[in-house]
């Protein structure tokens, strides 16, 4: 392994990118509607913040489409992806594109955010937190309601590319 020793200059935007590129994550894809029509986009920095109060977090940058729609709502719907949802994954991670045209499935929960059809789980979020960080926003939210499909193994984001265990 090569190691390097202390830096007197930050880390540039290249190197950082590779080094995440080497952390598996999980993939998630996370839908808001603000009055403007559904919107979403593809996310692997999900992570569960705490259990009580059931909350998690996630980033987007300010450059992403979905930002002003996650900004602007109260709430979100957060879905973790299945192996076989490769696909949808690379649907929202696309930009310039109808990413709920088909054939993307999906409807509207009661309380109105658009909700993916084929995830392997979803949690319906209020939105508590939206943080600046950099050139990308930290968002916090509170879990509400969730919803879990059966046997799905986990879609994962490593080195550029969409693996399943």
């Amino acid at each position: 392994m090569t190691t390097t020793t202390a830096r007197s200059i930050p880390v540039d935007a290249t190197l950082f990118r590779q080094v995440f590129r080497r952390h598996p994550a999980g993939v998630a894809v996370v839908t808001a509607d603000a009055g403007r029509g559904a919107a979403g986009v593809t996310v692997t920095s999900l992570t569960s913040l705490s259990a009580e109060p059931p909350l998690v977090a996630f980033s987007l940058t300010g450059t992403s489409s979905a930002w002003p729609h996650v900004r602007d709502a109260g709430t979100a719907v957060v879905h973790l992806l299945g192996a076989g949802h490769t696909e949808l994954a690379r649907t929202f991670a696309t930009s310039g594109i109808d990413r709920f045209g088909a054939p993307t499935r999906w409807r509207r929960l009661p309380t109105g955010e658009p909700v993916l059809e084929d995830a392997a789980a979803w949690l319906r979020i209020s939105i508590e937190h939206r943080h600046p960080a950099g050139g990308s926003h930290l968002i916090i939210g509170r879990v509400e309601d969730a919803g879990i499909a059966e046997g799905h193994a986990p879609l994962l984001y490593h080195d550029g590319s969409y693996h399943a265990l």
